[in-house]
């Protein structure tokens, strides 16, 4: 069999981390390596914060350790049955790649996955290896995302977590019945159990808790742990992915579930949809998302706002949620309370808690909230202010189509 060469190793391999989302880095401890000697740290000079339009991250060198992979799960494109070309980098060809890559300013840390080779311990021990040598061989500074592999020894996760800065276990599908039915081999028991074991050893480790003679436990998994679901590859509507996802985050305390659009592969399995989802799901879910973690809103108000359990795609959540219930409207930015004005269609928390803490001392107006904010289009319909009411127009039969952006041409040069 021909040896492959590094660079053609990374191409393969880079190539088939892509379709994980939940490679973010943000969220870990500052650390740096000055006063070790070693290299790397995980803010300033020598990290570049890059992110694709759609949110991904894209300064983490994002590869699998190798794309063989015992398990034949119907939507991976690197399930066992499928054609594709196979690579396997060792431990020290990632360790080699990740430092050098580093030292050029082209990454700030390394992303690293992999398909099951023998077993989920094994794996799992591997890419361990890799994240320990970094740390301790190299005393590497820089930010490490380490996937588990669920069925893996428990010890194996809680030493994961003492080198990784965050690590994630996907549970791909948001039902039980689609996990068993598309990846059998996979057994969503054995993923939560991951989780559970993950943030159980997290609050073991906690900064404030206290071991023998007095010496502070370290941090697990500083960064937390995440999660992927992916949208479209199975019938559940945006409210069962959106039920599962407020679920992790209530049951095992999550840092971030990330929604990746289902992306057709060669060879397809017939139980598999012939088309993506609209992409533009994907970022309805992540602001609904975002409503549950920081707004205060739960999953049937938001859904509420779609039809048939999916949210609306021509609206933001928030936004479609206002017009279903404009009898909560208008709202006195004056007086109404943070968990209200979280509501309002077009206020963010920062922009809320300005505004508390800008009514102390005089009473705001319109202007005063459209510097605040940016743009008051979307707050005139739903706020008074000192010199402001919106009369009739909340409830307008027209105010949706004037709230919906107009489409527009893309340009082509």
């Amino acid at each position: 069999m021909t040896q492959l060469t590094l660079q053609r190793k990374l191409s393969i391999l880079s190539d088939a981390a892509k379709y994980d989302a939940s490679c973010a880095s943000s969220g870990t401890v500052k650390r740096s390596s000055l006063a070790t000697g070693g290299i790397g740290s995980t803010e300033g000079s020598g990290i570049c914060h890059s992110y694709a339009p759609d949110g991904r991250c894209i300064s983490l060198l994002k590869v699998l350790l190798t794309n063989f992979c015992v398990y034949d799960c119907v939507y991976c494109v690197n399930r066992s049955s499928s054609n594709v070309q196979r690579a396997r980098f060792s431990v020290e060809e990632v360790v080699g790649l990740t430092l050098d890559f580093y030292k050029r300013n082209y990454i700030e840390g390394l992303f690293l996955s992999s398909g099951i080779i023998r077993s989920p311990d094994y794996t799992m021990e591997e890419m361990v290896r890799v994240a320990r040598t970094l740390r301790e061989t190299h005393r590497f500074g820089g930010y490490i995302h380490l996937k588990v592999i669920p069925n893996a020894a428990p010890e194996l996760l809680a030493e994961a977590g003492l080198h990784a800065d965050r690590l994630s276990t996907n549970i791909e599908l948001p039902t039980d019945v689609s996990l068993e039915t598309l990846a059998p081999e996979k057994k969503p028991s054995a993923i939560r159990t991951a989780m559970a074991h993950i943030q159980a050893k997290r609050e073991e480790s906690r900064p404030d808790g206290k071991l023998e003679g007095k010496r502070k436990p370290t941090r697990l998994a500083p960064a937390g742990q995440s999660t992927q679901l992916i949208v479209g590859a199975d019938q559940a509507t945006d409210a069962t992915i959106l039920g599962r996802s407020a679920a992790l985050y209530s049951g095992y305390g999550l840092k971030r579930v990330y929604y990746s659009a289902f992306s057709p592969i060669p060879d397809a399995s017939s139980k598999l949809p012939l088309a993506p989802p609209p992409l533009m799901r994907e970022h309805r879910l992540y602001q609904a998302d975002w409503l549950i973690r920081f707004y205060g809103f739960d999953v049937d108000e938001i859904v509420s706002g779609g039809e048939d359990g999916l949210l609306d795609l021509k609206l933001d959540p928030k936004l479609a949620w206002a017009l279903g219930n404009r009898g909560q409207f208008p709202v006195d930015v004056n007086r109404a309370a943070r968990e209200t004005l979280l509501r309002v269609p077009g206020l963010g928390v920062r922009v809320v808690d300005r505004i508390l803490s800008s009514r102390r001392h005089h009473r705001l107006t319109l202007a005063d909230l459209a510097r605040m904010a940016g743009s008051i289009d979307k707050l005139r319909p739903f706020v008074e202010a000192d010199d402001w009411s919106p009369g009739g127009l909340t409830d307008d039969a027209k105010l949706r189509g004037k709230l919906t952006p107009a489409p527009k041409q893309l340009e082509l040069f």
